[in-house]
Order: structure tokens, then sequence, then C-alpha cells
């Protein structure tokens, strides 16, 4: 198991595309185990984005990022960062295969609806940004065994 860390940015929050994405997610199989509306403040989203920073396009993200409130989600499964990274869709929307997250909701190359961790690394590292401690909780979810195969004691 692990968990990775999504926002719903300021454009899925606006066009209220919130329940639309988390059910995606919970349909998949996928356990939220932290939630959080916030309104990211400048020093957040440049702590957030330091890897982008001397980009062309980074003052633009930091301006998009702090423009309106997002949702913060902490989603827990077997696979979870790359299962959501899927089901998010190519970054630019136009580019989304139709199916993803991306590609149904979105057309923008600078809109793009939703941000998740590309690795167990930076989850942890976003996590330390976006919860504080006890934000994420650890929670048993009867559904287990009609979501993964248990059989050999592991989820699978």
């Amino acid at each position: 198991m692990e968990t990775t860390l999504i926002i719903l940015k300021p454009d899925a929050v606006q066009r209220g595309l919130m329940g639309k994405i988390i059910t995606r997610f919970e349909e998949k199989g996928l356990q939220i185990v932290g939630v959080k509306m916030m309104q990211i403040s400048p020093e957040l989203a440049a702590t957030h984005y330091q890897d982008h920073k001397g980009k062309p396009f980074y003052d633009g993200l930091v301006g998009f990022m702090t423009s309106a409130p997002v949702l913060v989600l902490a989603i827990k499964g077997v696979g979870a960062i790359a299962i959501c990274r899927k089901m998010m869709g190519a970054t630019f929307g136009s580019n989304a295969d139709s199916g993803t997250i991306r590609g149904d909701f979105g057309v923008s190359n600078s809109f793009n609806l939703i941000h998740g961790s590309d690795s167990p690394e930076a989850a942890k590292r976003e996590f330390g940004l976006f919860f504080s401690e006890g934000g994420v909780l650890d929670y048993e979810r009867k559904i287990e065994s009609w979501v993964y195969d248990m059989s050999g004691g592991d989820p699978e």
C-alpha cells in the first residue's frame, strides 16, 4: 500500500468538478485517507514548485495555484501513485486520452485540473507541506477484501 498526494487545482474547484473527480478515485477502489480544502499561499506554492523556479511558466503556475481554493487529498492503495497518475492523463488536457480526468474535463494546456505526486519521495515531501500531523488517517475499510485479492494475506 502507498499513499499519494492529489491536488484538485483552482480550475477543478471553480468548475465544480471535485465530486466527479473524487468519485473516479473511489470507484477505482482507492481509499481517501485525507482531505483538506485550502487557499495556497504564494510561499507554499513557491516551496511546492521549487523545482520549476526559473522556468518560463513558473510565475504563471504560482499565480494560478494561488488564485482560488484547492482541494488536497491523500489517496491510498496498492500502486496508488502510478494508478492516480494514469487516471489523471497527460499533462495537457489537449493531449490527454479520453477516459482520463484531464482528457474528459480539460482542453487547456495551462489549466490542467489536478496534481499528483510522481514518486513515493515526492509524496512524502508534499504531505509535509500540505498536511499537519494527524491530517492523514490510517483506517480499515470493511470492503478491502472486495477491492483486492487478499487470499495470500497481502493485497494484490
